[in-house]
């Protein structure tokens, strides 16, 4: 039966400090360490916005991980009224669920180096979450950028290979072993290497040009 939820879900985007040369590695070689982390952070920056302007600031939540006092950190939560909270320790299907749970009714999940994922992106997800369990935003690459749930599922989040090109099809798998239906709003693709950071750079010079 179609779930309904009374209440707008809970965005949790979980975030690394930019800290040089632990965030964004992969973009080292083009970048340079100092350049990833900002570049990292300017994702950030921009998941942030995005996730304020779809959902409204009051239901997102920045996951901090590295350095939780961050002035990025702090700069953002001052600059949107965002809430704040550390990130579980564990790997990425704790630190997920843990993310998912922690609020009451529907709730979704987004990493911060997907700036793909658009404000009409988040919005149909949070509209799909209303007639359905589960909403996902399929990866290029086989993940996922954004999960979102009613109820703790956590056959979804564990023993998932993840950051392989699997991380969808065994979630779809384990969805079918639990009889849930779920929405696929969108793809999306995410930023890990230096062709990506490219990628988003040229539609950034597209958006700014129309």
């Amino acid at each position: 039966m179609p779930v309904k939820p009374s209440v707008q879900p809970h965005l949790h985007l979980l975030a690394k400090a930019p800290l040089p040369g632990q965030a964004k590695t992969r973009l080292i070689p083009c970048l340079g360490p100092e350049g990833a982390a900002q570049a990292h952070a300017t994702m950030v920056r921009h998941c942030v916005a995005t996730a304020c302007q779809a959902l409204g600031s009051q239901h997102v939540t920045l996951w901090t991980s590295l350095e939780h006092q961050h002035p990025l950190f702090m700069e953002l939560q001052t600059h949107y009224g965002i809430a704040l909270a550390a990130q579980q320790q564990g790997d990425v299907g704790m630190r997920v669920r843990h993310a998912l749970n922690s609020t009451q009714g529907a709730s979704m999940v987004m990493g911060t180096d997907c700036p793909s994922i658009t404000v009409a992106m988040l919005r149909r997800c949070s509209s799909a979450l209303e007639n359905v369990p589960v909403v996902i935003l399929p990866a290029e690459d086989g993940g996922y950028g954004l999960i979102g749930t009613h109820n703790d599922c956590p056959s979804l989040f564990e023993d998932i290979p993840w950051g392989t090109e699997q991380v969808l099809k065994v979630t779809r798998q384990r969805l079918a072993a639990l009889g849930l239906d779920a929405a696929f709003p969108d793809t999306m693709w995410d930023i890990d290497r230096p062709e990506d950071w490219q990628r988003w750079q040229q539609a950034l010079k597209h958006a700014n040009s129309m």
